[in-house]
C-alpha cells in the first residue's frame, strides 16, 4: 500500500510541475495554432500576421506580446488539471494493467508487444475520459480566439448559464484523444524498448525521455490532427450555436478540401509538438525521480 501511495503522489506532484511548467512556456504557442486552426480562410504570409495578432495587429510590442497571454487563468486550471490526470491517471492505470492482467495481454499480444499495448490502451483510456476537463478546455479555446467575449465573465456566471453547452464537441475529443493518448504513450514505449532497449519498468534518462518523446508527440499531433480542427472549430463557436461537427466536415471538404483537417499542422508540430514533448518528458523523468525519494512513502 505504501508503494502505491507513492506512486500516486510521485505522479501527481511531477504531473503538476510539467502543467505549471508548460503553460509558462508554450501558452503563446498554442494561442497561435488555436487561431490558426479556427482561421476558415487561406493563410499566406500577409496575413498570417493579422490572423495571429487579431486586433492587436497595428498594436506596440507589449500589446502584441500581452495579446498571446489571453485567459490565463482558464488556461492554468485546464492544463494543470489535464496534465495531473493525463499523466497520474495513465501511469496508475499502466501499473494496474502490468500488477494485475499482464497474462492476458501476452496472450493477446504476445510477448513482444504486450507492454506496448499495455501503456497505449491505458493512454487510450484515459484519453476518453477527459471529456470531464471539457468546460475548462471550451474557455481557455474562447479565450484564445475571441477573448474579448468571456470579458468580465466570471467562471461561475459562465457554468451557471452555460451548464452543457460547455461540453459541446464531446464525441469529437473523444474521437481526437482515443487515437492521439494511444499513439502518445504507446509509442513512448515502443521506442524506448526499440531505440534503447528498455523495458516498460526501466528507467530512462532525461535524454531517452527526450527522444522518445519527441518521436511519440509528432506521432500524436498527426495522428489526432484532423479530428482536433474539428473540435477547436466546434467550440469557438458561440455559445448556444449548434452547428454540428458533420456539417463542418461537408463545408470544409466542399470549401476548404482535405487539406483542411490539416490546418495548422505546420505551427502544431512546430509549436505544440515541442510543447507536449516537453510536458511529456518531463511529467515521465519526474515521476521516476520522485519514486525514488523517501520523503514520499
Amino acid at each position: 500500500m505504501k508503494s502505491k501511495n507513492k506512486n500516486i503522489k510521485a505522479s501527481i506532484i511531477a504531473s503538476s510541475m510539467s502543467g505549471v511548467l508548460e503553460i509558462g512556456f508554450f501558452h503563446p504557442l498554442d494561442t497561435v495554432a488555436k487561431r490558426l486552426m479556427n482561421n476558415k480562410t487561406n493563410v499566406n504570409f500577409s496575413n498570417v500576421k493579422k490572423i495571429v495578432l487579431q486586433k492587436h495587429y497595428n498594436s506596440n510590442f507589449m500589446k502584441k506580446f500581452s495579446s498571446l497571454y489571453p485567459g490565463l487563468v482558464f488556461a492554468t486550471s485546464y492544463k494543470i488539471s489535464q496534465r495531473v490526470y493525463k499523466y497520474s491517471g495513465q501511469h496508475i492505470l499502466k501499473n494496474y494493467f502490468l500488477n494485475n492482467h499482464i497474462n492476458s495481454f501476452n496472450t493477446m499480444f504476445g510477448d513482444k508487444y504486450s507492454k506496448v499495448m499495455v501503456s497505449a490502451i491505458s493512454g487510450s483510456l484515459i484519453g476518453i475520459g477527459e471529456i470531464a476537463l471539457l468546460p475548462l478546455d471550451i474557455l481557455k479555446i474562447k479565450s484564445q480566439i475571441n477573448p474579448e467575449f468571456l470579458s468580465n465573465r466570471g467562471i461561475l456566471e459562465l457554468i451557471k448559464k452555460e451548464k452543457f453547452n460547455l461540453y459541446s464537441g464531446w464525441r469529437w475529443t473523444i474521437l481526437r484523444n482515443a487515437p492521439g493518448s494511444f499513439t502518445l504513450f504507446g509509442a513512448s514505449t515502443f521506442f524506448k524498448s526499440k531505440i534503447f532497449g528498455l523495458d516498460i519498468s526501466d528507467n530512462a534518462s532525461l535524454f531517452q525521455h527526450f527522444i522518445t518523446s519527441s518521436l511519440s508527440s509528432t506521432a500524436c499531433i498527426l495522428v489526432s490532427s484532423p479530428m482536433d480542427v474539428i473540435k477547436t472549430r466546434i467550440q469557438a463557436q458561440d455559445f448556444g450555436k449548434s452547428e454540428s461537427g458533420i456539417k463542418i466536415v461537408k463545408d470544409m471538404l466542399k470549401h476548404e478540401g482535405p487539406g483542411g483537417f490539416f490546418k495548422g499542422i505546420i505551427p502544431k508540430i512546430s509549436s505544440i509538438g515541442p510543447k507536449l514533448t516537453f510536458s511529456f518528458t518531463v511529467a515521465q523523468y519526474l515521476i521516476q525521480y520522485f519514486e525514488g525519494l523517501k520523503f514520499l512513502s
